[in-house]
């Protein structure tokens, strides 16, 4: 599976931004989707992840209440819908393809095995 990330940008703290990661093919449907982070000096952390049929859905606490993860299988793509930003929250953003069928996805960067390049996201004071 080919993952592209797209949808990062400079914004102000307390703006939003939709980031997208879409797949090459329809088999990206049947594994759970999830978003990851990293920013300088940092190792690579969870931030959001969601199950093959969407049904469930889990987040970091550092975003829970303020980022909203979904899918269209339709389309092959799936969503980070981040709203109240603070500047803590700049890295590059990573979207991944984790375990097919997963009822509950994973937090472990270990357990995705496909990834997207990554898309910038820089919140300013």
């Amino acid at each position: 599976v080919q993952l592209q990330a797209s949808g990062g940008g400079l914004v102000q703290a307390g703006g939003s931004l939709r980031l997208s990661c879409a797949a090459s093919d329809r088999t990206f449907s049947i594994y759970a989707g999830g978003w990851f982070r990293q920013a300088p000096g940092k190792e690579r952390e969870f931030v959001a992840a969601i199950s093959w049929s969407g049904g469930v859905t889990v987040y970091a606490d550092s975003v829970k209440g303020r980022f909203a993860i979904s899918r269209d299988n339709a389309k092959n793509t799936v969503y980070l819908q981040m709203n109240n930003l603070k500047p803590e929250d700049t890295a590059v953003y990573y979207c991944a393809a984790g375990t097919p069928y997963s009822t509950r996805p994973s937090t472990s960067v270990k357990e995705y095995n496909y990834w997207g390049q990554g898309t910038q996201v820089t919140v300013s004071s």
